[in-house]
């Protein structure tokens, strides 16, 4: 239970209180499929843009393959109604032709744009599935937790857990649990102390807590969070005790 060490309203306060995330990714897959790599354990420390798990990829390679056919073949079907165009408009200019075979010529080069570029969006569509078959990193942190294993057939309205959960380690939050009267004195952005393992550190209040998180004979309860930088070469752990004082 986090206590309240000096409450003098015109001293600096003192409070234990516990280290949290200041975030955590929950990571899932995106369409159905079977996991095929896994590719970190938790507890891991990883650079953003790291493969941390892959699934399947052969069909959705396919897709993305067969897409990138049909934007060949459109670019095709395109330069021929160019060259058509050119020669319907030659003929035109020499009065061979009335003017609409000119406007065929020109209805079916706009089609074969209209194609191609319907092509290529179903290029890009087919990519995005073929990426979204990788789950990397979206930043540097550590693997929080890894619930995937190779081979495990994924479907992705059944996933109660994340794949993956990742966290950052540059910053970590410091929470205490204060009462409405303290919560009042401050705002965010407002300097503070954290006594982390018997170092000091210097933070900046976060976030001040909107609904009570529980209700005490003395009143209501709300969290108060301070962020701080930590050590790349350190592992801090949520849960942790911590000494925070507020000015």
């Amino acid at each position: 239970m986090l206590s309240l060490l000096a409450s003098n309203a015109a001293a600096a306060l003192q409070l234990s209180g516990r280290l949290e995330w200041v975030r955590k990714v929950e990571m899932r897959a995106v369409e159905n499929g079977v996991i095929a790599e896994v590719l970190v354990a938790p507890g891991e420390h990883v650079e953003e843009g790291k493969l941390l798990l892959r699934m399947d990829q052969r069909e959705a390679q396919a897709t993305s393959l067969e897409a990138k056919a049909g934007v060949a073949r459109q670019q095709i079907a395109l330069d021929s109604a160019e060259r058509e165009l050119g020669r319907a408009q030659e003929l035109f200019d020499r009065g061979l032709i009335a003017s609409e075979e000119l406007k065929d010529a020109e209805l079916l080069m706009a089609a074969a744009e209209a194609e191609l570029e319907s092509a290529r969006a179903k290029q890009a569509a087919a990519d995005v599935l073929l990426e979204r078959t990788e789950l990397r990193a979206p930043f540097d942190g550590i693997i929080v937790a890894q619930n995937g294993y190779q081979g495990a057939v994924i479907y992705k309205t059944l996933q109660q857990q994340p794949l993956i959960a990742v966290a950052p380690t540059s910053q970590m939050l410091a929470r205490v649990l204060v009462t409405s009267d303290i919560l009042r004195r401050y705002r965010p952005g407002q300097s503070a102390k954290i006594n982390v393992r018997g170092q000091l550190r210097t933070g900046t209040i976060y976030s001040l807590g909107v609904e009570a998180v529980r209700i005490d004979p003395d009143g209501a309860v709300y969290e108060l969070d301070v962020i701080f930088d930590s050590k790349p070469d350190e592992i801090l752990r949520p849960s942790e005790f911590v000494q925070v004082t507020l000015p």
